[in-house]
């Protein structure tokens, strides 16, 4: 079992940056596949990125190119770097682990979400 937190969110304006970060309590790499996932009022959940057989990651269409991934396996950590936000990215994202999937039904363990609002 493992337990998941995420932290870095906030209030930015359209354009700028955050970096989220997901602690793990036990190691994951090697061990769970690491994705990121939002949720806007109204909406589904909806996969972001993903990090998964320790170094390769995958991007949702709408954040590639402007979200990046990157982790420290000493401190059992993954970071997500959104840069050039915008208001559609408004949303509480998680972060999770389990098997390598898109898909937020595939994945067991989630953190408690961290609120993202981009303002125009």
């Amino acid at each position: 079992q493992v337990q998941l937190v995420e932290s870095g969110g906030g209030l930015v304006q359209a354009g700028g940056s955050l970096r989220l970060s997901c602690a793990a309590s036990a190691r994951i790499s090697g061990a769970y596949s690491i994705g990121w996932f939002r949720q806007a009022p109204g909406n589904e959940r909806e996969f972001v990125a993903l990090f998964w057989s320790s170094s390769i990651t995958s991007y949702a269409d709408s954040v590639r190119g402007r979200f990046t991934l990157s982790r420290d396996n000493a401190k059992n950590t993954v970071y997500l770097q959104m840069n050039r936000l915008k208001p559609e990215d408004t949303a509480v994202y998680y972060c999770a682990a389990g098997p390598r999937s898109t898909s937020p039904l595939a994945y067991e363990y989630w953190g408690q979400g961290t609120q993202v609002t981009v303002s125009s």
